[in-house]
């Protein structure tokens, strides 16, 4: 039989846990670029929306944790990231040998391929044509890669953009004879400007590329509740619910 004093004592201590507050959330701030629709762009009231943001914030109700949104230019994404004012990049970043040096991947979430854009009467038909021509791209994206790739790093028509949406404005105005860039983002460009009259090549020798969520180098404990709330939205068919969302089915 337990004496009053230990009965008394352990009403005590049950009474202290339960009145103890229930553990905060953690909340990690995500940095994007909002000028990558259908991906990430800010709606009418200045929020970040789009297929990343849809991603991260249900990966973030599948573990537990919150998520603070961050529009960042595309120059400063991997910067704010290593530095430690950002703890996760998501922004159709594709993963790359080179990115993987300074930066950690989740599991590849998208696939993607790189298209040339010109307008509807222009006698380009494949990426060899371009040589000569003055290309658009966005500045340190894959895009930019491809094309330093064939036609060289330091090549003078290459003209590098802040966003896709100048590059593409650029070439309405003919101030470049094409664009590359990632496909789903042209072709939800075409979709929403159709009076642009471009026209999209798909050329044979663009590989396909895989977008991941990046963490800082060695943050495998937050990679490791991204790649399970990733892999936990995929088979309840959150994931695809959103993809259809953007993409169609």
């Amino acid at each position: 039989m337990l004496k009053l004093k230990t009965i008394i004592s352990c009403i005590g201590l049950s009474a202290a846990i339960i009145a103890m507050p229930a553990a905060a959330e953690k909340t990690y701030t995500v940095a994007t670029d909002a000028t990558f629709a259908p991906f990430e762009s800010l709606n009418k009231n200045r929020e970040i929306v789009g297929f990343d943001a849809d991603i991260i914030k249900a990966i973030a109700a599948k573990q537990g944790f919150k998520i603070k949104m961050n529009n960042t230019p595309w120059e400063g994404l991997f910067v704010s990231l290593n530095n430690g004012e950002r703890d996760i990049v998501i922004a159709a970043v594709t993963i790359t040998p080179e990115r993987q040096k300074s930066m950690d991947f989740s599991a590849p979430y998208f696939d993607a391929k790189q298209l040339i854009v010109v307008k509807e009467d222009s006698p380009i038909k494949q990426f060899s044509d371009l040589k000569g021509k003055k290309v658009g791209v966005q500045n340190g994206t894959t895009g930019d890669t491809v094309v330093q790739k064939q036609f060289g790093k330091t090549n003078p028509d290459i003209r590098r953009y802040e966003n896709i949406t100048l590059a593409l404005s650029e070439l309405s105005n003919s101030g470049v004879s094409a664009v590359v860039a990632d496909n789903a983002v042209v072709r939800n460009y075409l979709v929403n400007n159709p009076k642009q009259k471009f026209r999209l090549i798909d050329d044979t020798s663009f590989a396909v590329e895989h977008y991941g969520i990046a963490v800082r180098k060695g943050n495998s404990k937050l990679l490791n509740e991204i790649n399970a709330g990733l892999a936990g939205i995929k088979a309840d068919g959150t994931y695809q619910k959103i993809q259809n969302k953007y993409f169609g089915k």
